[in-house]
């Protein structure tokens, strides 16, 4: 192959028949949604914008499907709530385990999603809500499979700002929040799905930014700035605009922990005008942007253009399992005495994560985490239950820069951060909080790396 013909956009476009919903999943005012520790309420009051369920149905040539569903909700504090709501859409539509995906946005101004938080007040409203959460997913997923259409996904690179470095040293103490010492990834991902005739059906956002603009004196049930970017792309272009969490646990905006809604709408637009600019460039399925020739004029000029090309029938789906170790863990027993003896609120309602997740875990002395891996056409799909760095996405789209790599944190599950060892040594709330040991962010990496070049060549099946 020569050097010319390796010269063109990286995109990633996949043919087939897909399918599009959408569901309102606001709860009920007054359910126990007590998202930060120094928050002196427990309860929501009102709504800021409405929570949001969307279903993108795919299904390859062979009529296969996968079955992406995406949240307006913050992670599965108790993992047996995350896989009761999973395994009953599994069941229900006769699925594999590769075939589903469940993400959520990652919001923290959403209710609780956790069982055990039962005995809070409003605690009583969150087993309803949780079947509720199952019969609109389900009523989601049968939706978007009813209204199936041929057409093509394709996807493009795109910049935002938004982003920023949340680890700040202060005095020799790390604090979260706005970092303007280090540089922040700002990569932005946009999906485009057509229709045969080159209709625009849906926009999807991928895009690596903790959604924590409101905190602690916010007591409104929110997306955050997820909500107000997709109002902004979509009153744009009449289509459904879905949103993806990228590797995001070092990422959060500038201006966060505010209490006024607008500043977390101003946000949202940011987000939102990002995913328009990425978008103002006319871009066909069929077509890639390509170099073409040189000319010669008053300079020497690369000259690209349009060229034709087939977009992919390739879709398939692995979960790739990558064992990472866990740090020596007090017991459940020991975590739950000290949140009982705590007097303190901001100390208790850390004690009472820590518990929950310590249950979860069991005796277990290394974690399992599942990663699944989608390749869509041209593109490549990573998601993982966990709130990674962003040095996965960096360093795994630098092994890879000719395939589009679309990253999910906090996806069919939740546990902890994943952070890069060399932080281990430091007091920092993404070391401390997780329960995974120095370097299980950077065996997730090799891992993931190994995972997709097995995907790409087809060599063998991943177990």
């Amino acid at each position: 192959m020569q050097q010319k013909d390796l010269l063109k956009e990286t995109t990633g476009s996949l043919y087939g028949r897909f399918g599009l919903s959408q569901c309102d999943i606001t709860p009920p005012i007054g359910i126990y949604s007590r998202n930060w520790g120094a928050a002196a309420f427990d309860q929501a009051t009102a709504v800021h914008q409405p929570l949001m369920m969307h279903c993108l149905y795919m299904q390859s040539c062979d009529g296969l499907p996968a079955i992406l569903l995406t949240a307006d909700l913050g992670w599965w504090k108790n993992a047996a709530d995350e896989q009761n709501l999973r395994l009953a859409l599994l069941s229900h539509f006769n699925l594999a385990e590769s075939q589903l995906i469940f993400a959520l946005s990652h919001t923290h101004a959403g209710p609780s999603i956790c069982s055990t938080d039962a005995a809070q007040p409003g605690g009583e409203l969150i087993l309803p809500y949780l079947e509720f959460l199952k019969q609109q997913a389900i009523s989601c997923v049968e939706m978007a499979q009813n209204g199936l259409f041929k057409g093509s996904l394709t996807w493009n690179y795109g910049v935002c700002d938004l982003a920023s470095n949340r680890d700040l040293e202060v005095d020799s103490h790390y604090l979260i929040g706005y970092n303007p010492l280090k540089e922040a990834d700002t990569t932005l991902l946009v999906g485009r799905l057509y229709n045969e005739t080159e209709s625009l059906k849906a926009v999807i956002c991928n895009y690596a930014c903790h959604p924590t603009s409101f905190a602690h004196e916010n007591d409104l049930l929110s997306p955050d700035f997820v909500g107000e970017m997709r109002n902004t792309v979509e009153r744009s272009l009449f289509v459904p605009c879905l949103f993806l969490q990228g590797a995001s646990g070092d990422l959060a905006p500038r201006r966060q922990y505010v209490k006024d809604p607008a500043l977390v709408e101003a946000n949202g637009k940011q987000l939102g005008y990002a995913v328009l600019a990425t978008l103002a460039q006319e871009q066909h399925s069929y077509k890639n942007w390509v170099f073409k020739e040189s000319l010669i004029s008053g300079a020497p000029l690369a000259c690209w253009g349009f060229r034709e090309q087939a977009a992919s029938i390739d879709f398939k789906q692995r979960v790739l399992s990558v064992k990472v170790p866990y740090k020596k863990l007090p017991s459940p027993e020991a975590i739950l005495s000290e949140y009982e003896r705590c007097t303190d609120r901001v100390m208790k309602d850390r004690l009472w994560r820590k518990y929950n997740t310590r249950k979860s875990i069991g005796d277990q002395q290394e974690a399992i985490i599942p990663v699944w891996i989608w390749k869509m056409g041209d593109a490549v799909l990573v998601a993982q239950a966990n709130e990674a760095y962003s040095c996965y996405q960096i360093e795994v789209r630098a092994q890879f820069p000719d395939h589009t790599i679309v990253f999910i944190n906090i996806a069919n599950g939740y546990v902890g951060y994943l952070a890069p060892k060399e932080l281990y040594d430091k007091d920092i709330y993404a070391v401390w909080q997780s329960p995974y040991a120095s370097g299980g962010l950077e065996i997730l990496i090799e891992q993931t790396k190994l995972g997709i070049q097995t995907l790409l060549t087809d060599e063998t099946r991943l177990d």
